[in-house]
């Protein structure tokens, strides 16, 4: 990754562009432009060689790489493990328990090399769940034989809430305080992939440790979340709320830096409060567990329904996972929801259709992420609300890209309450992307997010706007129409090349292009 910013010396590292190179490479980009009637963006585009040089503002900040994200950041491919257990459906209506025996069969053997236990085959026809299944060791694979109507369905059946499956392991972070370091009192600008600490010796080269931001009144006051317009069930923003970790790995270490896997989302601002760099353990998280070539739909009584299956995949408190081809119907709230502690999530090729339920706040958020480092892709929803969508507090990098919504009833983007480093990349929708100050909805949903990047979106029409204070949003390359968004006074975010046709189609694809090589 170039940049024509500064950042210290490591081999790791590419050497930044000089100021000469960065007025030829100018030259030749008006000159490209020109000849293919295409755009690129003033922030990052292409070089003369096809690869992505970045452009800071003038404290530092550049878009980030968001191509560390989905199973493994990337770096492999989803694999496929062989069938260890087949199933047919019963005749006496005991899918669920029969599923579930398998899965605990399962989850009783060693794991392999490569740290899969089997996959259980669902063969073709249906499976009524009147409960949930639950899947809480590593290793484990459940599919079916298409997604397809006529092949392999899994029905919730009963007039119940719930979700159809659950996927979690246990327990929670366990921070190791006494090795706790302090970031220096410096401003670290977002796209950077270090920070600077007083003693590094107590860290070690991929380990994972937590970059934790304690942000104080100050900040609380610079974006005037302590000003929220009361109705009733309003809550101001405390800073209790906004104590926000960042899960990150050592990549190299080099006098006192820390050159970490993933970028700074959020730039650090001693002014804003303490962060700090804090090693830590989740031994109860699991990892490698796969959902793929499955049907899910649930019973419902009516378009309003409310008392059924309302979650088709459920996960959290995993790692190095994915969901894959797989359609849902009618399920009230979601297709699949990650929630906070799901890390490194791909969930691919996959359809959310016809949710049934009241039309209005808490349901039918199709694709719903809480979780870090989270890939979204080629995905397709209809009659959906929020259909990709982070909820409050979501730390990235995290990743929507190359999918559509169509006959949508709200907006796609950031819902409430400062996600941090969100990709929209090459969404489309007949509705609206919005990035903004939600003031008093909800309970005080306030500023949706910061560092939230729309990459050639399509879309009715779109608000991004920059919060007070601690950073920027992004619109490049949208087609359609600007809007203001709720409050007319908020400052716009960056917008660039509207209803223009972006050279660099896709963001994320490219961002992964570079840094595999290929």
């Amino acid at each position: 990754m170039h940049s024509t910013g500064s950042k210290p010396s490591n081999s790791e590292v590419d050497k930044p562009l000089s100021y000469a190179d960065y007025y030829f490479l100018e030259a030749l980009l008006r000159e490209e432009n020109l000849r293919s009637g295409k755009v690129q963006s003033s922030l990052v585009r292409k070089d003369p060689e096809g690869k992505l040089i970045y452009f800071p503002d003038n404290k530092g900040n550049i878009i980030p790489d968001f191509s560390r994200v989905g199973y493994h950041q990337g770096n492999r491919p989803i694999p496929t493990v062989a069938n260890t257990i087949s199933l047919f459906p019963t005749r006496d209506g005991t899918d669920q328990q029969m599923i579930q025996r398998a899965i605990d069969e399962i989850s009783g053997k060693p794991l392999d090399k490569n740290g899969y236990r089997g996959a259980i085959m669902l063969k073709k026809g249906t499976y009524n769940i009147p409960g949930s299944l639950l899947i809480r060791s590593s290793g484990i694979v459940l599919r079916g034989e298409g997604d397809m109507e006529g092949k392999t369905l899994l029905r919730a059946t009963g007039g119940q809430q719930r979700s159809l499956l659950k996927i979690s392991g246990e327990g929670n972070y366990v921070e190791d305080k006494a090795k706790e370091q302090v970031v220096k009192a410096i401003y670290i600008p977002v796209g950077t992939q270090y920070v600077v600490v007083d003693d590094s010796r107590v860290f070690q080269k991929d380990e994972p440790v937590l970059l934790s931001y304690e942000l104080n009144e100050a900040w609380i006051s610079a974006i005037k979340m302590n000003q929220i317009i009361t109705r009733e069930g309003t809550k101001q923003w405390t800073t209790k709320e906004y104590r926000l970790k960042f899960e990150r790995v050592i990549s190299a270490i080099s006098g006192d830096t820390l050159f970490l896997d993933n970028p700074v989302v959020m730039a650090i601002n001693p002014q804003f409060g303490k962060v700090s760099v804090v090693p830590y353990s989740f031994t109860g998280r699991i990892r490698e567990v796969g959902v793929e070539n499955l049907r899910f739909e649930s019973e419902y009584a009516n378009e309003t329904d409310e008392n059924h299956g309302w979650i088709a995949v459920e996960l959290d408190k995993v790692e190095n996972a994915w969901v894959r081809n797989i359609t849902t119907c009618y399920f009230g709230y979601a297709a699949v929801s990650l929630e906070s502690l799901a890390k490194q999530i791909t969930v691919i090729n996959s359809k959310c259709l016809d949710p049934k339920s009241q039309i209005t706040g808490g349901r039918r958020y199709s694709f719903n992420n809480n979780g870090q480092l989270n890939l979204f892709r080629q995905l397709y929803t209809t009659e959906g609300r929020h259909d990709y969508v982070t909820g409050a507090r979501t730390l990235g990098p995290n990743v929507f890209s190359l999918s559509t919504a169509t006959n949508t009833h709200a907006d796609i983007g950031p819902h409430h309450r400062w996600a941090v480093g969100t990709l929209y990349d090459q969404i489309t929708t007949d509705g609206e992307i919005n990035v903004q100050d939600r003031g008093n909805w909800g309970s005080g949903h306030g500023w949706a997010g910061v560092t939230q990047v729309l990459w050639n979106c399509k879309v009715k029409r779109a608000a991004v706007q920059q919060p007070w204070a601690s950073g920027q949003n992004f619109a490049i390359g949208v087609v359609g129409e600007k809007n203001q968004g709720r409050f007319k006074d908020r400052t716009a975010g960056f917008w660039e090349n509207q209803n223009k046709k972006l050279l660099l189609e896709s963001l994320y694809e490219q961002q992964l292009n570079d840094r595999l090589n290929k």
